[in-house]
């Protein structure tokens, strides 16, 4: 079955995590696996082993930051324009996969999409994600339900970090981030999430269309 590649341009977090329940919920053994790609506007999402901000807001360099409690899995990170979203609708099941194996896969493609511009990802025992020495460039927190993913993952590109400064990231105490743009030369959004959308055939072992 193939797996459709839709760019979706810049998102209300919101709105976008309402759908991707929608899809899930709906879906059949024959749907379609999609793959969204976007940007957020700026805001705070919490996963379900998160308590940081228990307000509906937070203050970040004076202006305010919506905080949002998700269902996907993980604590807290920060969401905003310049940095590639990549949300996972897919048929995990149906991919013959379980969900330890499918993050280590994902984790893999950010890995070898980084070394594209040279730059040497690695992974943290017990801390999903992709980090560059030791400071995390690519973030992922998924849900599985019925053998479906949704939510995914983000990598910073190039964007403002300083919201990062009023969290611990990811619920580690002292975190550092870092983004594509300090690492090599020449990027641009769109670049980046065209290459992102080429390699992401390697995830899905299915023919693809884009959209």
């Amino acid at each position: 079955m193939p797996v459709i590649i839709r760019h979706r341009g810049i998102c209300d977090y919101q709105e976008i995590w309402d759908e991707m329940i929608e899809f899930t919920r709906n879906r059949g053994a024959d749907t379609d696996d999609e793959i969204w790609l976007l940007q957020h506007c700026p805001v705070y999402t919490q996963g379900t082993s998160s308590y940081e901000f228990p307000e509906a807001e937070a203050e970040a360099d004076g202006k305010a930051i919506p905080v949002i409690h998700a269902d996907r899995g993980g604590q807290i990170t920060y969401h905003g324009p310049g940095q590639l979203i990549a949300y996972l609708l897919m048929d995990i099941k149906r991919l013959k996969t379980g969900p330890k194996s499918f993050v280590n896969q994902v984790e893999k493609l950010i890995m070898d999409f980084l070394a594209r511009y040279g730059i040497c990802g690695h992974r943290k025992p017990g801390a999903p994600g992709v980090y560059v020495a030791d400071e995390k460039i690519a973030a992922l927190g998924l849900r599985i339900s019925r053998g479906c993913c949704y939510h995914g993952l983000s990598i910073n590109i190039n964007m403002d970090l300083s919201p990062y400064e009023w969290i611990n990231p990811c619920g580690y105490v002292g975190l550092r981030v870092t983004q594509l743009k300090h690492h090599a030369r020449n990027i641009s959004f769109d670049r980046v999430s065209r290459e992102f959308a080429e390699i992401l055939p390697v995830l899905c072992t299915q023919p693809v269309s884009m959209e």
